[in-house]
């Protein structure tokens, strides 16, 4: 595995040379390169330094221009305007750049220099409650960026931060103690049976809890035994927790994600840590008592009335407070498992909460400048109308009633093409769930996770527009035009002059590693899924301009077509994959 150079790293180093040769009183300056609509490339740089040195910004560029002296990758090299380059790279460097990236087996992405330990949290459902549409952003924006930083050379520590504590637990437990066979079922059961008796007994303990008084004051009581750690009480307490795993599993194996029961620390993981956060936290004067409570207070975070709201750690009755199991996760996190960077995958409007938490952490030592914090904010999921999403009736959406229909519309396109392409019923229905799964996930995707966007089954399954159903047809016809080759090979032939599109499309195939490389470090999903789009895009303007199988071409044509097209297949497969969707050979 050898990382390959892209072609604007290549001319960016080519020039830097170039501008130390012809100016060496420049120092070490930056040409300020970038893509160009009037050539590949257009270096800006010479302009500054022409005010920098006092010259004349075209005549500094022309001396640059010969620096650079005759290669085999600067092709043409105009001088325009107030001392720009227009720089335009030759065929033969493009091909054989794209010739070393089809050589490697992870498309000559280098792995990021300097990496270190990343602690992803994201997936955080709740114990003994359905997920909703509310879960669905946390898990494929994390899983996404789990998948991208491991490819880039991160160690990432997946970590799923569910809601397993809490004094609703008492009010279960009691109800359970009280009907103790109501969690009994036979090996084996379904997701969906699990929650079912969640839910049913979820139902009839909150329905007891508020009809009853003696039955609230004995599930109050049994609050007090879990946290006192009563061993019956957290044998039962386990029961819920084991039953809502069940679930948890069928829904992330139906949105085609991998959660594995070690990353899975709720909670309840950091109870023994609590009591030294807190003493730790008010020994060092980070947190001083208010009221009774235990607060981190903050100059800039006021309420209405002016006064200055606390991070409360601990209650004024003895309880714990979110920021300190917040706290304790970091602790964790940064002493055992030796974290660098931490990311928490949690919605916008958990922001302030998470603000506060860093800060504190940072005033406690244990962030610094040597460990990092950052939330990935995401926004809100609304329905077509522009509001949150609910059904009907102005419920939450259940996250496995959306994933059960977008999997039926997915299944439904699928089938209109199915005759024309020759599928099974089997490759029907597997079809189907890729095609819906996907949709979902790049609609996700595919907008700046901090952005609101709606959630529109109609346009996420379109063959037309930015969709996944777009990109997974754009692969499988890919793979249609090398069946239909034959004995013809994928081979590049660099001594071709290349066709516009053919350009277009290597260009932007050589920009792959570039764009995993600003994902990883801006933690921005979106930018993967716009590039796949767009290479999508250029591929079906190739189509049109650039017959691949024509029996009118040269042999050698028709063979460095069809490295292009195996090449673009390739690198949408493992994009597209990095975003946790399936790529189908047949659609």
């Amino acid at each position: 595995m050898a990382s390959v150079p892209s072609l604007a790293s290549n001319v960016q180093q080519r020039l830097a040379d170039a501008l130390t040769a012809a100016l060496p009183e420049a120092g070490a300056a930056d040409p300020l390169l970038r893509r160009s609509d009037r050539a590949d490339f257009q270096a800006n740089g010479i302009l500054a330094l022409a005010k920098k040195l006092g010259g004349n910004p075209r005549e500094l560029a022309a001396k640059v221009v010969d620096a650079i002296g005759p290669n085999d990758v600067l092709g043409d090299i105009e001088v325009s305007g107030p001392g720009f380059l227009n720089i335009t790279i030759t065929d033969k460097a493009i091909t054989e750049t794209l010739a070393a990236r089809a050589a490697d087996d992870r498309l000559g992405v280098p792995f990021a220099a300097g990496s270190g330990t990343t602690v992803i949290d994201y997936a955080q459902p709740n114990v003994a409650k359905e997920m909703h549409v509310g879960h669905l952003r946390s898990a494929v924006i994390g899983d996404a960026m789990v998948q991208i930083l491991e490819f880039t050379g991160e160690k990432v520590v997946r970590r799923h931060h569910i809601g397993d504590w809490g004094t609703q637990f008492g009010m279960l437990i009691q109800y359970l103690i009280e009907h103790p066979h109501e969690l009994d079922h036979k090996d084996g059961v379904s997701g969906e049976e699990a929650m079912s008796n969640l839910n049913r007994l979820y139902k009839a303990s909150r329905t007891l809890f508020d009809s009853d008084e003696e039955f609230k004051d004995r599930a109050r009581r049994r609050v007090v035994d879990l946290q006192s750690g009563d061993e019956e009480t957290l044998a039962l307490w386990q029961k819920f927790v084991d039953e809502s795993k069940i679930y948890f599993y069928s829904v992330f194996e139906k949105l085609d994600m991998e959660i594995r029961d070690p990353d899975i620390v709720g909670e309840s993981g950091y109870n023994d840590m609590l009591d030294e956060t807190c003493r730790i936290l008010e020994e060092s004067g980070v947190a001083v008592r208010s009221e009774g409570a235990l607060c981190v207070f903050f100059d800039d975070v006021k309420g209405p009335d002016g006064n200055p709201v606390p991070l409360i750690v601990k209650k004024s009755n003895g309880g714990y407070g979110y920021a300190a199991t917040d706290l304790s996760a970091i602790r964790d996190r940064v002493q055992n498992l030796g974290a660098n960077t931490l990311v928490y995958v949690v919605d916008a409007r958990q922001s302030l909460h998470f603000k506060m938490v860093f800060e504190t952490a940072r005033r406690a030592g244990w962030l610094n400048d040597k460990v990092k914090a950052v939330q990935l904010a995401f926004g809100t999921v609304l329905g077509k109308d522009g509001k949150p999403f609910k059904t009907r009736e102005g419920e939450t959406v259940r996250l496995v009633d959306l994933l059960d229909e977008a999997i039926d519309r997915a299944t439904a396109v699928v089938r209109e093409k199915a005759e024309k392409v020759g599928l099974s019923e089997q490759e029907i229905v597997e079809n189907g769930r890729y095609v819906g799964v996907g949709a979902v996930k790049y609609a996700d995707l595919s907008t700046s996770a901090v952005r609101d966007y709606k959630f529109d089954l109609d346009q996420m399954v379109s063959l037309n527009g930015d969709t996944s159903v777009y990109l997974q047809y754009a692969y499988a016809r890919i793979q249609s035009i090398k069946r239909k080759a034959g004995d013809r090979r994928p081979v590049a032939h660099p001594e071709l002059e290349l066709a516009p599109a053919e350009r277009a499309l290597g260009l932007h195939l050589d920009q792959f590693g570039e764009v995993l490389a600003e994902v990883a470090s801006s933690y921005e999903p979106h930018k993967l899924a716009a590039y796949l789009y767009q290479l999508a895009s250029h591929l079906t303007t190739f189509y049109d301009q650039c017959h691949v199988l024509s029996a009118d071409n040269p042999a050698e044509v028709v063979e460095n077509r069809l490295f292009l097209v195996d090449l673009t297949g390739r690198t949408l497969h493992q994009g597209m994959a990095l975003l946790g969707i399936r790529t189908p050979e047949r659609l």
